[in-house]
């Protein structure tokens, strides 16, 4: 029999990877291989916007960047499957937009097993990583740990230009930069789970997902070119910068559940404590030359940042039957509490000279209050499930140097809504309504400066205020392998990252801000089925129209509207080589012509080409793989923000292109497998998936 590798139920779709040849891999790459996922300047998107990622259902509280340290510290062969929804229900939180559940795999029956990872990325400089998994179970307890230690050196180049006007709005000066950024990094990442049978009908989990960072140092050279509008050199400057980074990363978890009565009642309860500081220190300095290499003037400074956060949350949640309709209802509590600074020092004199002006400490603090309740019911041809979440949310953010606070406090309704009906054997329809919320981080509310170069910053916004989306779809599915899915959605105080050019001093600063709205309508197409017994292919398509309107603070507080038409492509292919299905492959390819994030618009198309084999050896014990991402060095491309007084532009070069070599080793009783893993009341819910093979 073959195992499906897509499957669907009313709100969400499940990519089944376990013992795959994405296995073999970590989990970050599992998840750009998932259906409908695309991975877009280091995020990963789902229909175009950005998405949450959780683990076991329990939300990652980390930027993008740490995101994907995390998860490429994480083996994908503790990956069980990533549920991909679109359309979270009332049960999830109702910030954020799509989410990607990964599923862990722990053991089914008595017994023990455990495995040895190893891996070595070859790119412009080497990247390895080394782990161990175990699991052990007994008749009252499941147990899973996972240790990896990475170390990596990453390279990266940033190509610039900026456009600087006068008053008439005429070129006056051209001004093209350079960056390379070399970064040393070691991390190491440890999860347990815990779980016990207190009962038949009661069991407690325990777990943990710890990253730590001692080391994250980079190294930064630039030179800045500045030409006369006929491209004559008039000076130049060159820029040195030293960043060292030390953070850490700590979530904790428990979680009780137990049946109440015969008619299948559950409850549960968890809560969770999230520990997150970064420690960060710049030392920058910069020289002034003129056209002829003459030392014109220098500068440089020194600034010291740290961010310390305690992240809380509590709920509990029960499932019933309610006048012959499945319920589940509960009640959510999550506070943030984060204190950060940056000190900010002159160093041009030789000694360290505190600036005031330039230095800060933020206090944020959010507390919200959430219920909900989702009901659910399965007729012969038709499914249908809604729910209603409340959350009233308390804010307050404090910048003591600046002076300025932020206090918000409001209550918000958020209904989902879904409808699934069969015709026949071959024909499914579904309707899918949601109202969800993006509030800003506390990372993107803190107003103190990240320097790329004395004239080029990033900033935060202590004035941001929370997004409110809704999304409406519908959908058809044919003989369980094409699939047709018609949507729009609007966010309106949609936050996001935008560059600001100042024409008269000459600067460029990138800050978080809301947009007056962004939406878009999109049509996509996907197909999935074996072509051949040996062939499985996966084909999505994305026919989608984007548009977002932004306050230009530097050209007199216009409105400007950023949109494009474009397409987004892909095709994956599995494949079982051998007869005996000891070596497999895959190769993945996209394309997309066009694509807009805030300001900014794609100034070339983006495409690529990846592909990996596995072969197993020893009756499945020990497993050898080779991956080659971005196989034509294809994938980086450059973007550009254009219009009325602003042009400027940037090319950022990661190292895209690689071949990471990977080697798997099994011991203990390695073929006891999870396929059964519960996940709390939903469970439920997924065990009525309707198959797609």
């Amino acid at each position: 029999a073959k195992k499906p590798t897509i499957s669907k139920s009313v709100d969400r779709i499940t990519f089944n990877v376990e013992n795959s040849i994405l296995s073999s891999g970590n989990s970050f790459e599992i998840l750009k291989r998932t259906p409908g996922v695309i991975v877009s300047q280091g995020q990963l998107l789902i229909k175009n916007r950005p998405a949450d990622v959780y683990i076991n259902d329990k939300k990652v509280y980390l930027t993008a960047q740490e995101l994907q340290q995390l998860l490429e510290g994480f083996s994908g062969e503790n990956v069980k499957s990533v549920e991909v929804i679109t359309n979270p229900p009332a049960r999830y939180n109702a910030e954020g937009g799509s989410i990607l559940n990964i599923i862990t795999s722990k053991n089914l029956s008595v017994g023990y097993k455990g495995s040895l990872n190893a891996s070595n990325t070859i790119a412009i400089k080497p990247k390895y990583s080394v782990g161990t998994s175990q699991y052990y179970k007994t008749d009252w307890l499941n147990a899973f740990a996972s240790y990896s230690y990475n170390t990596r050196t990453d390279v990266k180049q940033d190509l610039g230009r900026i456009n600087f006007f006068d008053l008439s709005g005429s070129i006056d000066s051209r001004w093209k930069d350079e960056f390379n950024k070399e970064t040393e990094r070691e991390s190491h990442s440890l999860s347990t789970i815990l779980d016990f049978t207190l009962s038949e009908k009661s069991k407690l989990s325990l777990s943990a997902n710890i990253l730590v960072t001692p080391k994250s140092n980079s190294d930064i050279d630039g030179r800045t070119d500045i030409y006369n509008p006929q491209m004559q050199l008039d000076s130049l400057y060159t820029t040195d910068s030293r960043l060292e980074n030390e953070g850490d990363n700590l979530l904790f978890n428990a979680n009780y559940s137990t049946s109440l009565g015969e008619n299948g009642s559950t409850f549960s309860a968890q809560a969770n404590y999230i520990k997150y500081n970064d420690d960060q220190t710049q030392d920058l300095a910069t020289n002034y030359f003129s056209a002829g290499g003459n030392l014109l003037s220098n500068n440089s400074f020194y600034t010291i940042a740290n961010q310390n956060s305690d992240i809380y949350t509590g709920q509990f949640d029960f499932t019933s039957t309610i006048a012959g309709l499945a319920a589940e209802y509960g009640a959510k509590y999550s506070g943030i509490n984060s204190n950060s600074g940056l000190d900010f020092f002159n160093t041009t004199t030789g000694s360290n000279n505190f600036n005031s002006a330039l230095s800060d400490e933020f206090d944020y603090n959010e507390n919200i209050f959430a219920g909900y309740l989702s009901v659910a019911k399965d007729w012969d041809t038709w499914s249908i499930k809604a729910g209603l979440r409340g959350e009233n949310t308390d804010i307050e953010g404090e910048s003591r140097s600046f002076g300025i606070v932020n206090t918000q406090n409001y209550f918000q309704l958020f209904p989902t809504f879904y409808l699934m009906h069969m015709v026949g054997e071959n024909h499914s329809f579904g309707l899918d309504y949601s109202r969800r919320i993006t509030r800003p981080r506390f990372q993107s509310l803190n107003p103190y400066r990240y320097f790329l170069n004395e004239n080029n910053f990033q900033s935060g916004n202590p004035n941001l205020r929370p997004g409110i989306a809704n999304k409406i779809s519908l959908n058809y599915t044919f003989k369980n392998k094409l699939s047709f899915d018609l949507y729009w959605d609007r966010t309106d105080n949609a936050p996001s990252i935008l560059p600001f050019q100042n024409n008269e001093n000459r600067t460029l600063r990138s800050i978080t801000d809301n947009l007056r709205y962004d939406q878009q309508f999109s049509f996509d197409v996907s197909y999935f089925d074996y072509v051949k017994d040996w062939w499985y292919l996966y084909l999505y398509g994305s026919l989608f129209n984007l548009e977002n309107e932004f306050v230009a603070y530097e050209s007199n507080n216009q409105l400007v509207v950023n949109k494009t038409t474009s397409v987004y492509l892909s095709a994956s292919n599995y494949l079982t080589i051998s007869k005996d299905g000891t070596f497999s492959g895959n190769i993945t390819a996209t394309y997309s012509p066009d694509f807009i994030a805030g300001s900014y618009d794609f100034d070339e198309p983006q495409y690529g080409v990846s592909l990996g084999l596995r072969k197993t050896f020893f009756n499945d014990r020990l497993s050898a793989t080779v991956n080659v991402e971005d196989l034509f060095d294809t994938y980086n491309i450059p973007l550009r923000s254009n219009y009325l007084n602003q042009d400027n532009s940037f090319f950022a070069m990661p190292e895209s292109r690689s071949i990471r070599f990977g080697v798997l080793y099994k011991f203990g009783n390695f073929k006891l497998r999870d396929n059964q893993r519960a996940l709390d009341a939903e469970e439920n819910e997924r065990t009525k998936a309707q198959s797609l093979l």
